[in-house]
């Protein structure tokens, strides 16, 4: 049996894996490849070229408004970011209170999309999507480690790490359902791809923040022996007619590709509130954002 292990490690370097490449340049900034010299520059725009699975699109982030240091590191033409670090202003740490914890939460908890960071590998569920595999590619094996890109919630992790919110991973979840009714209030993030046993402990938990949009959208199921995820309903398949694999009421994934996030709000549902934006970057800019999540 192959053990499977996930820890979620605040790491303020994170890797942007290469299936999901950022290309970036910054308007108005005299030096792109100057780190320091594009993060003391108030007032200026930082437009980040997001290369996603299926849709292209550019966010614009405004440096003086940012609520922690970004630094982008670039690679030697420049213009694609290789690394992102991200660490507090010391002239903030009033508000870090007030939308974080001192230590880790105890009655809050993020589930981590694991699942969905494995979708999205490279020979996995995408490229059978666009025609470039078979359905080998619909089996792919789960990261034996957490690592945080876009479309695996790369900004809500790294943020809600720093500001102390505990976390579980899909596994948890899918391996002790009852686990969440441990918590009073359970953060989803991008978890796209899930289980049958974790939707349903998801869905019947009273307070629930689902806070990006193409949540619980299609059905994995798990072989732990091999350490893998198969994709078994959803997402166009095994018939293109079905979109969402649960037929879940409050699917709201016509939301996923709003990223700039100008007129967003939580909708209230069932069993807890749903976000209409896809907030990656604006976590970092958005002190109200924040303060929803933890009030």
């Amino acid at each position: 049996m192959k053990k499977i292990q996930i820890s979620i490690i605040l790491i303020l370097i994170v890797s942007l894996l290469p299936l999901l490449p950022i290309h970036t340049y910054a308007d108005n900034t005299t030096n792109i490849g100057s780190d320091s010299a594009l993060n003391q520059q108030a007032g200026k725009i930082f437009r980040i070229n997001i290369i996603n699975a299926e849709k292209n699109q550019t966010v614009d982030i405004p440096l003086d408004k940012l609520l922690f240091n970004l630094v982008f590191h670039f690679d030697a033409d420049g213009k694609t970011v290789e690394s992102t670090h991200v660490d507090f202003k010391p002239e903030m740490t009033d508000f870090y209170h007030k939308v974080g914890f001192e230590t880790k939460s105890q009655n809050v908890v993020v589930v981590y999309p694991i699942f969905t960071q494995a979708a999205y590998s490279h020979n996995g569920f995408y490229d059978y999507y666009e025609g470039k595999c078979d359905k080998s590619c619909l089996t792919v094996p789960i990261p034996d480690q957490v690592e945080p890109y876009y479309s695996a919630s790369m900004g809500s992790t790294i943020v809600l790490s720093m500001l102390n919110y505990s976390f579980i991973s899909d596994i948890d979840v899918d391996r002790d359902p009852s686990i969440l009714k441990k918590y009073d209030k359970v953060i989803l993030l991008h978890n796209e791809y899930v289980t049958r046993k974790e939707y349903h402990a998801i869905v019947l938990h009273p307070n629930v923040v689902y806070l990006y949009p193409n949540a619980l959208y299609a059905q994995v199921k798990v072989n732990y022996d091999k350490g893998t995820i198969t994709l078994v309903k959803g997402h166009g398949y095994p018939d293109k007619s079905i979109k969402n694999g649960f037929h879940w009421k409050y699917d709201d994934t016509k939301f996923e590709y709003d990223v700039d996030c100008k007129n967003w709000k939580f909708d209230n549902i069932k069993n807890g509130k749903i976000l209409t934006c896809y907030p990656d970057y604006q976590v970092f800019m958005d002190a109200n954002i924040l303060n929803e999540i933890k009030n």
